[in-house]
């Protein structure tokens, strides 16, 4: 049977992460209280970051930021904002 979580992201119980995501604080609180689908918004949410933004993940500075907007993303109340490059694809083109 799964771990269940009170979601901090999506207020309600639901299954929770069979990992620790970070060695550290932050990633003791999500597995503690962020669901494994708050999870996996976050990852779709942070690939957009990593290709508005370009970052190279090697360096300690874009780890820092997507740290940052990790724990703003999963643990505020309010709407993340998308990169301000960013557009959705258009559903209705082939």
């Amino acid at each position: 049977m799964s771990r269940t979580v009170q979601c901090f992201k999506l207020k309600q119980e639901l299954p929770g992460l069979d990992f620790v995501p970070f060695d550290d604080d932050l990633g003791e609180r999500i597995y503690n209280e962020i669901s494994a689908e708050a999870w996996r918004q976050w990852i779709e949410y942070s690939k957009r970051l990593i290709n508005e933004y370009r970052l190279d993940l090697v360096t300690p500075e874009a780890f820092h930021m997507l740290h940052k907007k990790c724990d703003e993303f999963l643990f505020t109340d309010s709407a993340a904002a998308e990169p301000a490059m960013y557009k959705p694809a258009d559903e209705h083109k082939h």
